[in-house]
């Protein structure tokens, strides 16, 4: 079978096609890149069997996650260009790869091979699968673009509930010797290469000018920030409403992962109550993450979304404040305020590919959002160490349990302040950045602002 069966002028959609087909292509991909998400189920017999540190067993993961940022930024105009198709497939050779790769390194004992296959190669599948089904999904569901989005991204959030279940069967079932990692390695690339190729070969796009029955373009209700006018993704990171959208998913995303990487530690130290509750917490905050992506972006549709980032924003730091005067002294308080910060963590990934549909158009949602998920890589970074370097700071101090952690919390609700602030100023794109209207010389501005 040639290339050519992934070339986009070979996907597009016979008529009467079922759009509904096109969400479980974009799951195939997504609940399979979703593992990195349940890294660290082999950090522990990594450090074992190659002699490791917990910095060094983290450094795959690391990698990825960067390769994450960095290849859906770079790759976002190929992926517009070239189609979903084809961006699938790229991803699914990539991450099995990576996999196949990193199961060398591990069975010739050679850790940087690990690096290299799981964080380089795997994180440029990550990256190109991430983004690969965005923007057709919102040219499929234009009436329910937040839906569509939340459904496939809802996938990438709900990859580890799979993965580590699985991954830890395959660990006990071949041992956690170099052998055994190698073999679980390599059976996660065949198996998570042949699902994705399900979304592969399953995936459409819509015909020009293809639109759902009924659907009314024009029909933009006050609550909602849209445009029916386009902007490519070289205008696009020329605008203030780009930046202004960085930064609010960058902050959003740093007050949830912040909590999401510490979890288990957390809350230890907040209760002391044993590894098995506190494994069950951070399975509850992994469930609430995935549950967040689908039912939030959902919501957005109803209520826009700019509406949507101001209760992900503000109603986050009200939590974060919840956290700090009484999470110490209620389990219950704590635990539901964590979950409802994850989900919105969860949400605000979601959410964000719609907003950017209602800002810039349809024409290069895709490439735009790539750029836009380098806010990911830096909030990656600054939410963990965050808590991290304030926990490590008050404990040399003298300092345990929830005291370790307020200054921190504080950090958060201000940064929270600032995304509510930054989304406050997003308005509609100034008709300068616009692409010409066919049989136009200027193209008309239709916009409405969320108030």
């Amino acid at each position: 079978m040639g290339l050519g069966v992934l070339d986009r002028s070979r996907t597009i959609a016979p008529d009467g096609w079922s759009r509904w087909l096109v969400p479980p292509s974009a799951l195939a991909v997504h609940l399979s890149i979703g593992q990195a998400y349940a890294w660290s189920v082999f950090k522990t017999p990594l450090e074992k069997a190659l002699h490791l540190n917990g910095v060094q067993s983290g450094l795959p993961f690391q990698l990825a996650i960067v390769m994450l940022g960095l290849s859906a930024a770079f790759g976002g105009t190929l992926v517009e260009r070239n189609g979903p198709r084809w961006a699938m497939a790229v991803s699914s050779v990539a991450f099995g790869a990576g996999f196949l790769i990193a199961a060398l390194g591990v069975a010739t004992s050679q850790f940087w091979l690990v690096v290299v296959g799981y964080g380089l190669v795997g994180g440029i599948g990550l990256g190109i699968g991430y983004i690969s089904p965005v923007s057709t999904l919102i040219k499929w569901f234009p009436d329910r673009p937040g839906m569509a989005t939340g459904i496939a991204i809802m996938g990438f959030g709900g990859g580890a509930l799979i993965a580590s279940p699985w991954s830890t069967a395959m660990l006990a079932g071949f041992g956690t010797t170099t052998s055994g990692i190698a073999e679980t390695f390599a059976v996660h690339g065949v198996v998570y290469a042949i699902f994705m190729a399900m979304g592969v070969f399953l995936v459409r796009v819509p015909a020009d000018g293809w639109k759902p029955a009924g659907w009314d373009p024009s029909m933009a209700t006050s609550h909602k920030l849209i445009t029916t006018n386009n902007v490519s993704a070289r205008n696009a990171i020329k605008t203030p409403q780009f930046w202004l959208l960085w930064l609010v998913l960058c902050l959003n995303v740093t007050a949830g992962i912040g909590i999401l990487e510490k979890a288990s530690p957390m809350i230890v130290d907040f209760f002391k109550v044993s590894p098995a509750p506190a494994a069950g917490f951070v399975a509850l905050l992994s469930l609430t993450n995935m549950l967040g992506r689908f039912v939030w972006s959902s919501t957005s549709d109803a209520i826009g979304r700019k509406n949507m980032y101001r209760i992900y924003l503000g109603v986050g730091a009200l939590l974060y404040l919840i956290l700090v005067t009484a999470g110490g002294s209620a389990k219950i308080v704590f635990v539901l305020a964590a979950c409802l910060i994850l989900s919105f963590y969860g949400g605000g990934f979601a959410t964000v590919p719609a907003y950017l549909r209602d800002l810039f158009g349809t024409y290069q949602v895709g490439a735009i959002h790539g750029r836009l998920l380098t806010a990911w890589s830096v909030a990656g970074v600054a939410g963990p160490l965050i808590i991290d370097g304030i926990a490590d700071a008050q404990h040399a101090a003298g300092k345990s349990g929830p005291a370790l952690y307020a200054l921190s919390f504080y950090i958060m609700i201000g940064l929270l302040i600032v995304g509510f602030v930054a989304n406050e100023l997003i308005r509609p794109v100034d008709s300068k950045f616009h692409e010409p209207v066919a049989g136009s010389d200027a193209p008309a501005a239709q916009e409405v602002d969320a108030k």
